[in-house]
């Protein structure tokens, strides 16, 4: 094994704090024991925020330009979490220069970029090198419990998926213009938080065959342009100039699975929501349901129970259930696994297959850059349906 690994995160927004924050934790998780993580870099422009990012969670420096992080012998693996359009290039130089490379989702801002990113790290990979997608919602318990009352036919023949997430980042007019509201249709919303509900519609259902019944809105058609840099989802200040919204607010579509036909929808103005996603299974046997509002219960109903006590029953989260037992300080029925929690779990992931950890021994493995351009064919899809007025559109088979 390694004796040590030299690791950046390229991003000191929220989520590239999620990243510093997981590497952090990594090795106090489970077994067999980590190398020594050497905490290197915290690379942004913003340099304030970048020196602030590096301090507060243990890295050794801050750069100003990514590049110094590809041309730094000492570092081994680097997130990239940066705005989607920069991907391509930084994920190709790192690389070339030989890091494992663990990239935020979407892939990229189109799918040509992204299918370009799958042949690098299909070439990388021939050298050693690996590249990996973030699907953090994957490390779920409660999720991965979904899956497993569908696997081993608790709740019978799947009848049919509901999913929601719902945001209120960008529910009010004054939010200042972002990249996030840039880009093409299916590029707001959809592309951001409808990318994590799509992949776990698939982890659930099975494959996508096609979707129908694509709409998208812009609600707030135009926004003021920031006065300095904007930081996540944080409001700033903003000047009088009013800048149009380029891609959705709110999107929703029907889909066909594999195991069942479903109906997903998204949306980053729905006020009073700050993150909530929602989903929910119906089988012939009974159904589930597991919200991100309360991440450590599942709720099920089974046909076989009593008809005076028939209804959902709470069963709280332990190590009874997938991605528990072993790897928290306290890992007992009731204390719940959170969001920043799915990152060091993502983080660990992606650390055991760079040291080598046999796959039986680890975590489930990261998902590849193929199926991140797999993730870009289903919503360019949506956007499709969206496009011909929700005509139903055959997504490409992964």
């Amino acid at each position: 094994m390694t004796a040590s690994l030299g690791v950046a995160v390229i991003g000191a927004g929220m989520a590239g704090k999620a990243h510093a924050a997981a590497y952090r934790a990594a090795s106090t998780l489970y077994k067999p024991t980590l190398p020594e993580i050497r905490l290197i870099s915290i690379a942004d422009i913003n340099e304030e925020l970048g020196s602030e990012v590096a301090a507060r969670y243990g890295f050794e420096r801050h750069d100003a330009d990514w590049r110094a992080i590809a041309a730094d012998p000492s570092i081994d693996v680097v997130s990239v979490v940066v705005a989607n359009f920069l991907h391509r290039e930084i994920v190709e130089t790192l690389l070339t220069a030989g890091k494992h490379v663990l990239c935020e989702k979407p892939l990229s801002d189109t799918i040509d970029d992204a299918r370009a990113m799958a042949d690098a790290a299909r070439e990388a990979e021939d050298r050693g090198v690996i590249a990996r997608i973030g699907y953090s919602y994957l490390r779920a318990p409660g999720i991965a419990f979904l899956r497993s009352l569908i696997e081993d036919g608790r709740l019978g023949e799947v009848l049919h998926f509901s999913g929601r997430y719902w945001t209120d980042y960008g529910c009010r007019p004054d939010a200042p213009m972002s990249w996030r509201y840039q880009g093409p249709a299916g590029s707001g919303a959809l592309g951001d938080v409808g990318s994590h509900l799509s992949y776990i519609a698939e982890y659930l259902c099975g494959e996508v065959r096609e979707v129908s019944g694509g709409r998208f809105s812009t609600a707030i058609s135009e926004r003021p342009k920031p006065l300095g840099a904007v930081v996540g989802h944080t409001r700033g200040n903003v000047s009088d100039e009013l800048v149009p919204v380029e891609n959705d607010d709110y999107a929703t579509f029907n889909a066909r699975f594999e195991r069942c036909v479903g109906t997903l929808e998204v949306s980053r103005v729905a006020a009073g929501h700050p993150n909530d996603l929602a989903i929910e299974v119906f089988g012939s046997k009974g159904g589930a349901r597991w919200s991100q509002t309360n991440p450590g219960q599942v709720e099920v109903i089974l046909h076989d129970e009593q008809d005076d006590l028939a209804g959902y029953r709470i069963v709280p989260l332990g190590p009874a259930h997938p991605g528990y037992a072993g790897g928290w300080a306290m890992d007992a029925p009731g204390i719940g696994i959170g969001q920043n929690d799915l990152f060091v779990h993502q983080a660990r992931a992606f650390l055991e297959e760079v040291t080598g950890t046999p796959e039986a021994e680890s975590l489930p493995r990261c998902k590849t850059f193929g199926d991140g351009v797999h993730n870009m064919e289903f919503l360019a899809a949506v956007a499709e349906s969206a496009a011909q007025g929700g005509s139903t559109v055959v997504v490409k088979e992964h």
